[in-house]
């Protein structure tokens, strides 16, 4: 049988990219509301130091906080042997903690989700899509964090 090798077929359409570079944080506007995410082993006992010290950095810079959220790796049983691997490659986080980040930026109303950890150019994406904004990471502009 004879196939057609995608002839007569429309061409996918590109979606144009409305999310901001890597680690930039010029996105944070005076008055800007973002939702902090940050994503933690179980050995790292100081996260919510972490997360304040990120908080403060954003308000520093005009930001609001408009909500907070941590995924903890490695709590449970079980966990432990891969703490050092993320819930999903595709988002970094699980799966629940992905809905919560998600109806915390629509009940918030927040213009951008920030993560304290960095992110790869596939998980921004992603995660912009999920959230219907953009998503920047600060691990590269935050060295003290």
């Amino acid at each position: 049988m004879h196939r057609h090798h995608g002839r007569g077929r429309r061409p996918a359409r590109r979606v144009r990219r409305t999310d901001v570079p890597a680690g930039d944080p010029s996105f944070v506007a005076p008055g800007a509301d973002v939702v902090l995410v940050g994503y933690f082993s179980a050995g790292q006992r100081d996260f919510a130091a972490l997360m304040d010290a990120a908080a403060a950095e954003l308000a520093a810079r005009g930001a609001r906080i408009a909500a907070r959220a941590v995924q903890r790796r490695g709590v449970s049983h079980g966990g432990a042997r891969k703490t050092t691997l993320p819930f999903s490659s595709r988002t970094l986080l699980s799966g629940g903690k992905v809905r919560e980040v998600a109806e915390a930026r629509e009940r918030t109303g927040a213009d951008a989700v920030v993560f304290l950890n960095a992110l790869t150019e596939h998980q921004r994406r992603s995660l912009t899509g999920l959230f219907g904004c953009p998503v920047v990471s600060l691990a590269e502009t935050l060295p003290s964090v």
